[in-house]
């Protein structure tokens, strides 16, 4: 899988969705439930009704881009269940994507230096 690269926006729509949704389907719940504009570059991911399923739905120029990963013998952590959607940070992401508790990961925050030395 490809990984987002720092600064994309990463987008948990909360609410499960049906999977017989593809490409249009989720850019139109992008649109009409999240009210985000789905062919910016952001990534969004979404959650089936069992836990163990998550669609990938980004832009990447030139076309939408959507990837599908079930897990065989665990389930993902999600977010409560409730309307709209929440950011996760790429670190967050990357441990959801692997099937850890993302709520456990908190990226380093650094700043950048005022000069260089």
């Amino acid at each position: 899988m490809l990984m987002p690269s720092q600064g994309v926006r990463i987008l948990v729509a909360t609410k499960p969705v049906d999977f017989r949704k593809g490409h249009d389907g989720l850019a139109a719940l992008v649109q009409s439930t999240l009210t985000e504009d789905p062919f910016t570059g952001t990534v969004f991911i979404f959650r089936a009704n069992r836990a163990d399923r998550m669609k990938i739905l980004f832009w990447d120029g030139s076309g939408l881009v959507m990837a599908y990963k079930r897990l065989e013998e665990s389930t993902f952590t999600w977010p409560a269940i409730r309307d709209g959607a929440m950011t996760l940070n790429r670190a967050q992401f990357e441990a959801l994507f692997a099937g850890l508790d993302w709520r456990r990961v908190r990226s380093l925050e650094t700043r950048a230096p005022a000069v260089a030395e």
